[in-house]
């Protein structure tokens, strides 16, 4: 299977990291998430495989811009998948899952890497 890495094209991260992927002959797919969104379900699987809470991959400035104001609570936790769904450019980038799991937020050389590694 690969990695698979969300990323915006426009992004100086995600391209350095497809250099990346490139530069080690890596198989990798991409998900441009802003043409294809992430469900509420593909990210609760992301961020449990990342050890974190949505608002934790949330990009301050563009949660602002898009009126995401929810407590930073597990009980909201449902209600910032939602919103990060219905707007993903508040999700951080690039996000490169393995074939076994691994999960970064590749922003990085090292979490590159360790993506890079189990590919």
């Amino acid at each position: 299977m690969g990695i698979e890495i969300w990323l915006n094209p426009a992004c100086t991260k995600c391209r350095t990291a497809v250099a990346e992927l490139d530069a080690a002959g890596a198989d990798y797919t991409v998900r441009r998430y802003l043409d294809d969104p992430p469900t509420p379900e593909e990210l609760r699987a992301v961020v449990d495989r990342l050890g974190l809470e949505p608002w934790d991959v949330a990009r301050p400035k563009e949660t602002r811009e898009a009126g995401i104001d929810l407590p930073r609570e597990p009980a909201s936790r449902d209600a910032w998948l939602r919103a990060l769904a219905a707007h993903p450019r508040a999700i951080q980038r690039p996000i490169l899952t393995a074939s076994d799991g691994t999960t970064v937020v590749g922003r990085d050389p090292g979490s590159l890497g360790r993506v890079i590694e189990r590919g």
